[in-house]
């Protein structure tokens, strides 16, 4: 089962959206989970932020840190996003630059803490990809 990795900011939506998907969720928030490389295939859970500023990215600091890694970096598999649709050209700039810089896919994109309705597509992308790589792993 793929893990997921995520950054929330203190309003805690994007944690909500994470542990609703039924699945082991690490907040890249505590000091620990930022240090660790994943075992296995990971899903990032990432916010943007709207900065207005070129010289500062949307890419919040504990994801930066995280994807240092390079182990860390090769089994990611796929990056979701929460946004702000008011950011206008900000919305989802860090799901989307993470995703161009890695070569690795937007699985899903959705707004805030995301509906019920998020949350199931979002289940469902998880679950194709788990038999996709266990189909890969056992041909």
């Amino acid at each position: 089962m793929i893990e997921i990795y995520y950054a929330s900011s203190a309003s805690g939506m994007v944690k909500q959206f994470a542990q609703r998907l039924g699945r082991p969720a690490h907040d890249l928030g505590e000091r620990d989970v930022r240090r660790s490389v994943p075992d296995g295939p990971w899903v990032l859970v990432t916010p943007s932020y709207k900065t207005g500023n070129p010289d500062n990215d949307t890419i919040p600091e504990p994801v930066r840190r995280f994807l240092r890694d390079p182990a860390t970096r090769r089994r990611l598999v796929g990056v979701m996003g929460s946004g702000n649709r008011n950011f206008g050209e900000h919305y989802q700039a860090a799901a989307r630059t993470i995703a161009r810089v890695s070569g690795r896919p937007v699985l899903f994109e959705f707004e805030l803490q995301g509906t019920q309705w998020d949350v199931e597509d979002a289940r469902a992308i998880l679950d194709e990809l788990d038999a996709a790589l266990d189909t890969a792993h056992h041909g």
